[in-house]
């Protein structure tokens, strides 16, 4: 009978992969730094031992002791950790698991991989709910796709579910924090816990759920963006069931993002009890969607998999990785090396354990026509390519360039630049980020570091941007060569005002020297010239 070493075998995940591997016939080792805890779960449990241990301690001398056949490393919290288990299992020449889900740790792990195979041992870091399912889900949407765009996670989990120290430990440490993300075709930082999304999660047979959720960082903000075909933009979000959570979080993040604290990890303590108060209250319903935004056989394809569990049975999922990894190991099935957990697993391999569960899972698929295609209908494919190819927005995208910059002298102009945030005068150079969301896409234009964002949209047959509280509807013609925006109506707080007050917006696209060229100024009646910008762009590949 094979031995597994579980450190945290008696914790909230680590409870459940102990009773998921002896229920598979292993001889399983509950260990960790309260010995009466494992004790009472390895009576629970057939062909278990309790046995004290601490990852920070000396695990030479236990694995010397016990010789298991495989370490799987539940305890955590992984960020700000090490690697001294791993490299303890592979001088002892025991295989090594891990449930990790920090970023850096789950990335690092491939410098043991040398190691490793000269020893003959798989170490394998990342047999998580992040990376080891998403990759998997990811893999399965993205057949058959030239190119992927965007890739958008969630997962929110039932308040019934404990939190433990260390999943509290891991959520703070980045709250408020930067984030690193690649969106726009370009390495940009976000903050911890925010980007705040309503997520709705439809599985047929299944009450719809409707959770708050918010930016978390993960392993998968690099992994699939080198993994996947295309670079896609990968962005991933998590929250708890209650909204009121979620917001208490984001709320506390500012004093983080604003440098007043250093980090909210010393407060975990205080939101364990308060966790438990609530703990029997809410459902004990979970789910995860993924999507992803791609290039199939030509056509914008979208395509989405949601999961949602019942019953509790969500809390499972984060375990399920490591059952099938220890699995996959004790049939010889897996090489030796050090890597993360990322594309080990398919998502058939989780589908033998969810009929086992009150899971639903589904996935659905649409074709997309790109925001400019729509409003012009035929006259789009008469667009020289360049700047056809400039709005074709789908997922995620980028561009970069150069550009001019004239502003209007007046104080009234000044002040209504400054307002909108329209960037200095001079010669810049030009980043522009494109996002597109359920048809609607935002523009993040940088000059020099200097940014200002619209949203286009449609609407009635018209293209319509959005600057704060106001909106403009433009109609997109060609003229000879070039496409011009001409301005139709304008509102406020969507209450119409007069044409005749309207800003004198002059907006040019054409091709030149298979650059995409623009030619864009606004003046205000009775206040005159306000910004003139011009310059080229090419799209990121």
């Amino acid at each position: 009978m094979r031995k597994i070493l579980v450190l945290g075998g008696y914790g909230g995940f680590g409870a459940r992969l102990s009773r998921r591997l002896a229920g598979d016939g292993f001889d399983v080792l509950v260990a960790g730094r309260n010995l009466e805890a494992a004790k009472a779960l390895a009576a629970q449990l057939p062909n278990a031992r309790a046995l004290r241990a601490d990852r920070n301690g000396d695990m030479a001398a236990i694995l010397d002791e016990h010789k298991p056949f495989l370490l799987i490393d539940a305890a955590g919290p992984f960020q700000q950790s090490d690697d001294r288990v791993a490299r303890a299992c592979i001088k002892a020449g025991v295989h090594y698991i891990d449930l990790a889900d920090a970023r850096d740790f789950v990335g690092a792990i491939g410098s043991l991989d040398a190691q490793a195979k000269a020893q003959g041992v798989t170490v394998i870091s990342g047999a998580s709910s992040v990376p080891a399912l998403s990759s998997a889900v990811v893999t399965e949407l993205g057949k058959g796709m030239q190119a992927v765009r965007s890739i958008d996670m969630s997962i929110s989990a039932s308040n019934r579910a404990t939190a433990g120290a260390s999943v509290a430990a891991a959520i703070l440490s980045y709250v408020g924090k930067p984030v690193r993300l690649w969106r726009g075709r370009r390495w940009q930082d976000a903050t911890g816990w925010h980007m705040l999304r309503c997520e709705t999660y439809v599985v047929a047979g299944h009450r719809p759920l409707r959770r708050l959720v918010a930016l978390a960082d993960v392993p998968d903000h690099d992994l699939l963006v080198d993994s996947a075909i295309g670079r896609p933009s990968v962005i991933f979000r998590a929250g708890p069931e209650f909204a009121f959570q979620t917001l208490a979080l984001w709320l506390l993040s500012w004093p983080v993002a604003w440098g007043w604290l250093t980090s909210l990890r010393k407060i975990g303590r205080f939101l364990l009890p308060l966790q438990s108060t609530t703990a029997k209250l809410g459902t004990a319903r979970s789910a995860v969607t993924i999507d992803i935004k791609g290039i199939a056989q030509g056509a914008m394809q979208a395509r989405r998999w949601t999961l949602i569990a019942e019953n509790g049975d969500g809390v499972e999922i984060p375990t399920l990785p490591a059952q099938l990894l220890a699995r996959a190991l004790r049939d010889n099935r897996l090489s030796p090396g050090a890597r993360h957990a990322g594309g080990l697993l398919s998502l058939d391999d989780f589908r033998t354990l969810f009929r086992d569960m009150t899971i639903g899972e589904e996935t659905t698929e649409a074709l997309y026509t790109p925001l400019y295609q729509r409003v012009m209908g035929s006259a789009f494919a008469h667009l020289s390519e360049p700047v056809r190819t400039m709005h074709d927005v789908f997922g995620d995208g980028g561009a970069k360039g150069e550009a001019v910059v004239i502003r209007g002298r007046s104080l009234a102009a000044r002040l209504t630049a400054k307002l909108f945030g329209f960037p200095a005068a001079g010669k810049h150079a030009l980043h522009v980020s494109f996002e597109e969301r359920n048809g609607i896409e935002q523009w993040t234009r940088d000059f020099s570091g200097q940014c200002f964002s619209s949203r286009l949209s449609e609407e009635n047959e018209r293209l319509v941007e959005r600057f704060g509280p106001f909106r403009f509807a433009f109609d997109l013609l060609p003229r000879g060569n070039r496409l011009s925006m001409e301005i139709r109506r304008w509102s406020f707080l969507r209450i119409r005002l007069p044409l005749l007050l309207a800003p004198r917006s002059t907006a040019h696209e054409w091709a030149q020297n298979d650059r995409f060229h623009f030619d864009v100024s606004i003046a205000l009646p009775f206040i005159g010239p306000v910004v003139h910008y011009r310059g080229w762009l090419r799209p990121i590949d």
